[in-house]
């Protein structure tokens, strides 16, 4: 864990930690280093790094399309990150968007494993930035955490 995430609460630091080096890893397309950093993130406590991989990729979205998310939005950054990614699951890939923008009908399937759900998030992540740092989306997830919490 580096010392640049102190300002975040204790909890958050090491799904911050794990996920940046797997975010950065996927965009090294460095498959060894993915595969362990998503080992490691996949080992934190699944609900708490569901909700900032998913606030995260959420912000993400709705930055990269202001006037509004549509179904072919969707759509490209499905088949982008699969495009990016060819080992990527597109199930997996799906579930998790669907997850970040609250459409997840659960219908008693088990969903994918902590393993598969924290390698997929890293990628569709990478995939997202095009580029950009990584840092201060886990900084927006966080505040926007903190404020969904407060209103609640």
């Amino acid at each position: 864990m580096t010392d640049s995430w102190r300002h975040l609460p204790a909890p958050a630091r090491p799904i911050a930690a794990a996920a940046t080096s797997a975010v950065a890893a996927a965009q090294a397309h460095d498959t060894a280093a993915l595969d362990e950093a998503a080992a490691t993130l996949a080992a934190l406590d699944p609900a708490q790094t569901g909700l900032v991989l998913g606030t995260a990729v959420r912000l993400l979205l709705e930055d990269g399309h202001p006037d509004g998310l549509t179904a072919d939005d969707v759509r490209a950054a499905l088949t982008g990150c699969v495009r990016s990614w060819p080992q990527a699951d597109p199930q997996v890939v799906l579930w998790l968007l669907a997850g970040a923008l609250g459409v997840l009908e659960e219908d008693g399937t088990p969903g994918p494993k902590p393993g598969a759900l924290a390698w997929h998030a890293a990628v569709l992540i990478a995939d997202l930035l095009a580029g950009r740092p990584v840092a201060p989306w886990w900084t927006a997830a966080l505040g926007e955490i903190e404020r969904s919490q407060l209103n609640d």
